[in-house]
This record gives structure tokens, C-alpha cells and sequence, in this order.
């Protein structure tokens, strides 16, 4: 991996944490998930009309990463409410980069060598040291793990889908902008029996647009990357964002840098240069 698609992708795992801690900290989660996937979507749709429809091949992907998505988010909103965002968001994501590796050589045959598989070993290490720091005193509910490893699961093969999906596109642009849309309609589904749309986004748009920002930059960032660069080392690199969403916690919400904390840091900056070796 180049220094540029190193610093695409941990660009856009600090825009991934910031949206993901914004959602969670919402009163509604659910309805502040879909607020950013609907007003998202309203914000490329124009630009369709500039990039043009992804190529052909590229629309089976687009379909299955919407389902996953779909599978990822109800999950992970579940196990939000019975674990906390603390244990389950790192939980997710290290499930996710162990099991990209494996999805990745079955899909296209790529194995990564033996420094990048280092350095994504050393970013699901990392991540486990952030859950496991969250839920000393806590305790971990079993359904929370449960669902985490589901949105793990989902999550792994959602990555690996946009990754064969965007490479098939012909545009990374136009891949993201019409993802994104079908995303939205997928949640906008899920959320049906809450209520008409419009009913459910009243007072959620002022906050909705910075991370519907966040979210739409960071995930036309580590497509860009996945166009070209190896999938399970861009994927590792861009689930630091757990790491990140620690470090906003630390400087903007005044919590307490542990040892473990620490260590989970330093353990992610350590695996960057193995994972440019992928």
C-alpha cells in the first residue's frame, strides 16, 4: 500500500468513528442511523446526473452489500442496547478484519503475506484490548456478543462485497453515490413499522447533516483505496476508526486514558507500517 492510500484510509477511520459516536449518542440511534443514510443519499443523488451509472457487473455487489448492511445495522443497533457502544463497537471491528482475511482468499484468491497478516493481527489485538478495557467492571451479556459477532460477520462481508463491487463499477463515485441510495432504501425499510419516513427524520436534520458528511467522505475514502489496493490490509487500517473513537473520547469527552487505552494505541500505529507491506 502506498503512504496515500495509508492515509485514505485511517482519514476516513477517523470520519468513521466520529459519525458511529454521533449515532450512538443520539436519544434515537435507530432514527439517527437512518437520518444520515437517507439525507446521504439525498445529497449524491444529483451527482448521478455527473458520474453516470456504475457499470452492469457491479450491481449484484451493490444489492448483496445493501442486504448485509441491512443484517450489520440491525444487529449492531441490538447489541448497542444490551453491551454499550465501548465493548461492542471494537468487538465488531475486530471480528471483521479477522474475518476479511479468510472471505478475501476464498472470494478472490489473494493471500496477504506474512507482514501485512501481522499487522492485521496486531489491529484485532488492539481492538481487543479497547473492549476488553470498557467492560472490566461491566460484565459483557452474552446476547451482546452474540449480535456483535453477527455484525462482525456482516460487517467482513459487506467490506468484501463493495471491495469486488467497486473494482467491477468502473467509478468509484458513482459505485459509492449508488450504494449509498440503496442503503438507504434498505433502512428506510427496516424502520417502516416506526412510521412514514418524514415522520421519523422531524428534528434529526441539523444534526443528521455533519454526520451524513462524515459518513458519505469516509466511505468514497476507503472505496478509493479498495479500488486498487489490497482488501484485507485497507480494511484493517480503516477499523482503527475504533481506536479513534477512543481518542474523541479522551480529548472531547474528557474520559480517562488507561494503560489499556494506551497500549491499544500505540498497538495500532505499530501495525501500520506491517499492514503497507500488504
Amino acid at each position: 500500500m502506498s503512504p496515500i492510500d495509508v492515509a485514505a484510509a485511517l482519514l476516513s477511520a477517523l470520519l468513521h468513528a466520529g459519525w458511529n459516536a454521533a449515532v450512538k449518542a443520539n436519544r434515537q440511534p435507530a432514527q439517527a442511523m437512518m437520518a444520515q443514510m437517507v439525507l446521504g443519499a439525498l445529497l449524491v443523488l444529483p451527482l448521478l446526473a455527473w458520474t453516470g451509472l456504475p457499470a452492469t457487473g457491479a450491481w449484484p455487489w451493490i444489492a448483496l452489500s445493501a442486504l448485509l448492511n441491512l443484517v450489520t445495522v440491525s444487529a449492531l443497533l441490538r447489541a448497542y442496547e444490551l453491551g454499550g457502544f465501548g465493548i461492542v463497537y471494537p468487538v465488531v471491528r475486530a471480528l471483521a478484519v479477522l474475518m476479511v482475511v479468510p472471505l478475501a482468499a476464498l472470494v478472490t484468491g489473494h493471500l496477504v503475506g506474512a507482514g501485512a497478516f501481522s499487522g492485521i493481527a496486531i489491529i484485532a489485538l488492539s481492538l481487543g484490548l479497547l473492549a476488553w478495557d470498557a467492560s472490566r467492571g461491566h460484565g459483557v451479556a452474552l446476547g451482546a456478543l452474540g449480535w456483535a459477532a453477527l455484525a462482525g460477520l456482516g460487517t467482513a462481508g459487506y467490506i468484501l462485497c463493495d471491495a469486488q463491487g467497486v473494482r467491477a463499477s468502473g467509478s468509484p463515485l458513482a459505485y459509492g453515490f449508488v450504494a449509498s441510495i440503496a442503503n438507504a432504501l434498505v433502512m428506510c425499510f427496516r424502520q417502516r413499522r416506526a412510521g412514514p419516513v418524514w415522520q421519523q427524520l422531524k428534528g434529526q436534520w441539523l444534526y443528521a447533516t455533519p454526520v451524513a458528511i462524515a459518513s458519505m467522505v469516509s466511505y468514497l475514502l476507503i472505496l478509493w483505496v479498495w479500488n486498487h489496493a489490497p482488501i484485507a490490509p485497507a480494511a484493517a487500517l480503516r477499523d482503527t476508526s475504533a481506536v479513534f473513537a477512543i481518542l474523541i473520547a479522551v480529548l472531547w469527552l474528557r474520559e480517562p486514558f488507561t494503560r489499556l487505552r494506551i497500549a491499544a494505541v500505540l498497538l495500532a500505529a505499530a501495525a501500520v507500517p506491517f499492514l503497507r507491506l500488504g
